[in-house]
C-alpha cells in the first residue's frame, strides 16, 4: 500500500474542498493561484521598527552572501551542465547531474526518498520564512506591504507577500538588494541552524538511546570492488577480517591501510564477501558509500524507533530544502531574487539598456543550464507518475 499517495490524495482533498468554500479569496494569477490574507503583515512591521540597527546591519550580510551565493550556483551549474553534456557524448563517465527536483518519491543518488509529509512541511516552512523575511525589510524601508498569503502551482505549495513593486523600484539600489537577498539568506541561515541544532544538540540526546548494530552500504558504485565481489546496496556489514565492527571511522581505515593485493573478508547479514581494494591514487578503495547501523537499547521502548528516525529525516530535509531553496532563489535568472538582484545591481553600475541587454543573456543561460541538468529527472518524474497508477 502506498501511505505516501494516500496521504498526498486526502491533503490535496482536505485543500480542494477550502477552495471551494472560500472561492472569493482565492485569484489566479496564470497558473497561480493566491489565497491573499493579512496573516504576518504585523509581525513584519513590528520587527522592522524594533529592530531597525540589527536589520541595517544584517543587510550588509545578505547582500554579500547572496552575491556569493548566485556566483556560487552559477559555477556549480555550469560545471555540472559541461560534465553532463560531455557524459552525453561519451567522451567522459556517466554523470550525475546538480540539480535534482525536491518532490516526495523522487529517489536521488545518495539521499533517502522524500516522504510526503516530509515534503509538506519542509516546503512550507522554507516558503514562510522566505517570505516572511522579505516582507520584514520591505516594512523596514517603508514599502507597504498590501498582502501575504499562500500560493499553488498545481501540486506545489508556497508563500508569498505582495509589496509594492513601483514603491520598490523607487528606493536605492542598496536597499531593494536587501529586500530581495532577505529570502535567500534566510533560508541559508535556517538550514545552518537546523544542521547545528541537529548535531550538536538533537542527535547527542538521542545517541544514548542507539547502539551499533554493523555499517549499512548506502550505495554500491556500479564495476566497483565491492559491486564485483556481489555486495549489494542495503548489506549490513558486521565484521572486517574477522575483527567486529564498532565504528565506521574503524571501517574506513582499515580499508584504507590495507595494500596492493590485499583481500579483505567482510562479514555481513547477506553472508560473507571478499573484496580486493583498487588503488587509486595511492588510496585503497572500494567503492561504497556507508552509514552506521544503529538499534534501540534493550530497555528503550520500541515506538520510539520510527519516531525518531521521523525527526531525523525531517531535520536532514529541512537542512537541505533550506539550503537548496535558498541557493536556487539567488540564481541570477528571471524574476526570482537572484535575477532581480543582478538587474538592480546592473542598473545601479551602468546604462539601462546595457544592464537589460547582460541581464537578459545571463538569465538565458541560467535558463539553460536548468534545462540540461533537469532533463534527466524530468524523464524519472514521468516514470514515477506512471509508476503510481501501474
Amino acid at each position: 500500500m502506498n501511505f505516501d499517495l494516500i496521504l498526498a490524495v486526502v491533503f490535496y482533498a482536505a485543500i480542494f474542498i477550502f477552495y471551494l468554500t472560500h472561492k472569493e479569496k482565492f485569484t489566479k494569477q496564470g497558473l497561480i493561484i493566491l489565497y491573499k490574507t493579512k496573516l504576518g503583515i504585523f509581525l513584519m512591521s513590528k520587527l522592522s521598527r524594533k529592530y531597525p540597527k540589527l536589520l541595517n546591519f544584517l543587510a550588509y550580510i545578505s547582500i554579500f552572501i547572496g552575491f556569493i551565493g548566485m556566483i556560487f550556483i552559477l559555477y556549480t551549474l555550469i560545471q555540472g551542465s559541461v560534465k553532463l553534456i560531455l557524459s552525453y557524448l561519451q567522451i567522459i563517465p556517466e554523470a550525475q547531474p546538480v540539480l535534482a527536483p525536491v518532490l516526495p518519491g523522487v529517489s536521488v543518488q545518495g539521499l533517502p526518498v522524500l516522504g510526503f509529509w516530509h515534503w509538506i512541511i519542509a516546503i512550507f516552512i522554507v516558503a514562510v520564512v522566505h517570505e516572511f523575511a522579505h516582507g520584514v525589510y520591505s516594512s523596514l524601508y517603508k514599502v507597504n506591504v498590501k498582502s501575504s498569503g499562500f500560493a499553488f502551482l498545481g501540486p506545489i505549495l508556497a508563500a508569498f507577500v505582495e509589496p509594492d513593486e513601483k514603491k520598490v523600484a523607487k528606493i536605492e539600489v542598496k536597499k531593494q538588494l536587501a529586500i530581495l537577498s532577505a529570502g535567500p539568506f534566510v533560508n541559508i541561515l535556517l538550514g545552518i541552524l537546523v544542521i547545528l541544532f541537529f548535531s550538536f544538540i538533537f542527535l547527542p540526546l538521542q545517541s544514548n538511546l542507539y547502539t551499533l548494530n554493523g555499517i549499512t552500504l548506502v550505495q554500491v558504485e556500479k564495476n566497483s570492488p565491492a559491486e564485483l565481489s556481489g555486495l549489494t546496496q542495503g548489506a549490513i556489514i558486521y565484521e572486517i577480517n574477522n575483527i567486529k565492527i564498532n565504528s565506521q571511522q574503524q571501517l574506513i581505515k582499515t580499508i584504507q591501510e590495507s595494500k596492493e593485493n590485499d583481500i579483505l573478508k567482510l562479514n555481513t547479514d547477506k553472508g560473507i564477501f571478499y573484496v580486493k581494494p583498487e588503488i587509486i591514487d595511492n588510496v585503497p578503495k572500494v567503492g561504497i558509500n556507508i552509514k552506521e547501523n544503529v538499534i534501540l537499547k534493550d530497555n528503550v521502548p520500541k515506538f520510539l524507533s520510527p519516531l525518531l528516525q521521523w525527526f531525523n529525516l525531517l531535520f536532514f530535509w529541512l537542512w537541505v530544502v533550506n539550503i537548496g531553496v535558498g541557493l536556487f532563489n539567488l540564481l541570477p535568472l528571471g524574476p526570482i531574487d537572484g535575477g532581480r538582484m543582478l538587474l538592480s545591481a546592473l542598473r545601479g553600475i551602468t546604462a539601462k539598456k546595457r544592464a537589460f541587454k547582460i541581464f537578459k543573456f545571463v538569465s538565458a543561460l541560467s535558463l539553460f543550464l536548468i534545462f540540461v541538468n533537469l532533463l534527466p529527472w524530468i524523464v524519472k518524474l514521468f516514470k514515477w507518475i506512471f509508476g503510481l497508477f501501474s
